[in-house]
């Protein structure tokens, strides 16, 4: 595996690049052409948080987008804004004939489930859940537990405060398996260390902790950072979509020095508005996982084999200190490649409820 710079510390470092091989009324799906010609036809369903979430909606898109360019094919796109309109959406695109619907995150599984038994002469992907047992259904599924784990450490080792804090948009195995990982990091640095950095936010042991309720950005999602800040966490972890836009603002807000640690895509270049207070980013390779599914697909060589991704098969990582590299400490990242190593061969167990096998 190359190093972008020692700098990038164990950033997923393949995350934008070539993945290993996977094997009321909502609107009208859009349509997107390529300057070539083909007949296959890729579509795909969002979560609530819309497709400019800056996030996992956004990276499964560009990810399509990305197959669609190069396989020379049209893509169409259905954005949900609740979850009512799950399965109208993936009924329209089943209207438009979509040789494969890509359903993006948890909380479709239930309408994908439905409509792939209702249709098995469509494939189905859905990313972030593995509940579906179909031969026309691929599981897209990642370890982040692995990646936060790093992104704890980091953290542990960079607070002033002796605290830090996660919170969670909705409790379902997607969001809690990052703030799992997250607080095992912290613990972790605690052991080696002989520190006694704090999380508030998530309890691992009773799996109880601060949700907003939902992934839209807003007051309620501000009021939870706010919460976290109030108990003196200057390093926080938002997880859920658009979520950290608030936590952002909540941390410039307090202007007290804190920092965010970004989810799913690399906080400082995914929204350049929030990087003087990006710390680092659990990355999830979204994007180039969607676009080997794809492409796979339009080879005629779809398989309904999950994919996982992990830090082994770069599928998962953590972004670059950026801006903060000359402000974490001159150790941290040989310790982190030391902890990565660790946990891909075993010898640094990471373990979650929520993980995905």
């Amino acid at each position: 595996m190359t190093s972008r710079t020692r700098q990038v510390v164990l950033t997923g470092l393949a995350l934008a690049g070539t993945m290993a091989v996977l094997a009321g009324c909502s609107a009208a799906p859009s349509t997107t052409t390529s300057a070539k010609k083909s007949d296959f036809l890729p579509c795909m369903v969002s979560d609530n948080g819309g497709f400019d979430d800056k996030s996992f909606n956004q990276l499964g898109l560009e990810g399509m987008q990305d197959a669609a360019k190069a396989i020379g094919s049209q893509y169409k796109q259905a954005e949900s804004k609740d979850a009512t309109v799950y399965t109208s959406n993936i009924q329209q695109l089943l209207g438009q004939k979509c040789k494969l619907i890509v359903t993006v995150g948890f909380n479709l599984a239930d309408a994908t489930k439905t409509q792939a038994k209702a249709n098995p002469g469509t494939n189905f992907a859905i990313i972030d859940d593995n509940s579906i047992t179909a031969k026309n259904v691929k599981p897209i599924t990642f370890d982040t537990s692995q990646a936060a784990f790093l992104a704890g450490y980091a953290a542990a080792s960079y607070s002033k405060s002796g605290v830090v804090g996660t919170f969670g948009g909705m409790q379902i195995p997607t969001v809690t398996i990052f703030m799992d990982g997250f607080a095992d990091g912290v613990k972790y640095y605690n052991q080696q260390k002989s520190k006694n950095v704090k999380v508030v936010g998530w309890n691992v042991d009773s799996q109880k902790g601060s949700f907003t309720g939902g992934f839209a950005a807003g007051t309620q999602a501000k009021s939870v950072a706010q919460t976290l800040l109030d108990q003196n966490a200057d390093v926080i972890l938002p997880v859920g979509g658009p979520i950290y836009q608030s936590a952002a603002e909540a941390i410039k807000d307090a202007n007290n020095g804190s920092v965010l640690i970004g989810a799913d895509s690399d906080l400082y270049e995914a929204d350049p508005r929030y990087k003087s207070i990006a710390l680092t980013s659990v990355e999830k390779g979204m994007r180039p996982a969607t676009k080997d599914v794809v492409e796979q697909a339009a080879k005629g060589n779809y398989s309904n084999t999950p994919y996982v991704g992990t830090l082994k098969n770069e599928g998962v990582g953590i972004a670059p200190f950026h801006d903060y590299a000359s402000k974490v400490d001159k150790g941290l990242s040989k310790e982190l490649d030391t902890i990565k190593s660790g946990i891909i061969d075993g010898s640094i167990k990471v373990e979650t409820k929520a993980t995905v096998k």
